[in-house]
């Protein structure tokens, strides 16, 4: 089983095998931590995003589904796609929330990384609330049985994230 631990910071610095880029669809780079990610690993990210999107996902990335590229400039071997659900207050996205999760860890497997660091997915300007984005967030951490992966980081941007993190954490 792998560790979970909580760690507030910028996600793009961090030496994990793989961080995880709370994307959109298009796999174009946005705002947040899209943007983000997008700008620290270079053009390098564009190009193979683009790739994917010609390729594999003509249509865009579908909800919870999860794609690797590589890192780029980023001091990560891998930067792992997701998109997350847009909220919408009925809470029936949160299967797709947490499929962000388990995706992005079967995928991390798949490439044999032993670490992965997730932003807090849809939490941002997709407008899901922080209590339940957290919660979501570290129980399907917690579920997860990778054979690879030993590590898993969840970053919290600010306090409030960072306080949902270890409010979900002290939660049995």
């Amino acid at each position: 089983m792998a560790s979970v631990e909580i760690l507030r910071t910028d996600i793009t610095t961090l030496k994990v095998d793989a961080i995880v880029n709370a994307a959109n669809s298009a796999l174009a780079g946005g705002g947040g931590v899209d943007g983000a990610i997008h700008r620290a690993a270079g053009p390098i990210l564009d190009i193979e995003c683009r790739a994917i999107r010609q390729t594999r996902y003509r249509s865009g990335l579908p909800i919870g589904a999860a794609v690797a590229t590589s890192a780029g400039n980023l001091p990560a071997k891998w930067v792992i796609h997701t998109v997350g659900p847009v909220w919408d207050g009925s809470g029936l996205q949160d299967g797709q929330l947490a499929a962000c999760y388990r995706n992005s860890i079967a995928v991390a497997d798949e490439l044999g990384a032993y670490s992965i660091a997730f932003p807090c997915i849809s939490a941002g300007v997709y407008g899901y609330p922080v209590g339940p984005a957290t919660r979501i967030a570290v129980e399907t951490c917690r579920q997860a049985r990778p054979d690879v992966v030993t590590r898993i980081v969840l970053v919290a941007f600010d306090s409030k994230v960072e306080k949902g993190y270890r409010t979900a954490m002290e939660q049995r």
